[in-house]
């Protein structure tokens, strides 16, 4: 299940976005936190898995017709190609009229996501939620 951050989960998030190497420093993790709070166009989300517990994080930004995923993170004992393909597929879902795109970091993920699909990157309409 996908949940939208909120002030209340700052632990949780800091704790998540913390197991990326790019978030070590405190400042920058405090600056990403603020920086998926300060517009309508991203959002970032705790996933929590079948059991119910806090398993990672997806970080969004849409632009257009795409929902560009800008990090993916899943804690230690659930770094799982399909812990990250349930993750993706509830993004999918959620917002079934964006088609997904990775960055230079995340672009990979998402197209081993669209292979374990059947779908081509380049065949897949925008509308398509890769389902």
């Amino acid at each position: 299940m996908l949940l939208k951050y909120r002030s209340d989960y700052q632990k949780i998030a800091m704790g998540m976005l913390s197991l990326m190497p790019s978030f070590k420093d405190w400042d920058r993790l405090q600056r990403e936190l603020a920086w998926y709070q300060g517009g309508d166009d991203r959002t970032l989300y705790l996933w929590k898995d079948d059991r119910d517990d806090f398993a990672g994080a997806v970080g969004t930004q849409i632009q257009g017709d795409y929902l560009i995923v800008r990090l993916v993170t899943l804690m230690p004992d659930k770094d799982l190609t399909e812990n990250t393909w349930q993750l993706l597929d509830q993004l999918a879902t959620l917002l079934p009229t964006k088609r997904l795109m990775g960055t230079l970091s995340t672009a990979k993920i998402i197209a081993k996501w669209e292979y374990h699909h059947g779908q081509s990157h380049s065949k897949r309409p925008t509308t398509d939620s890769g389902q």
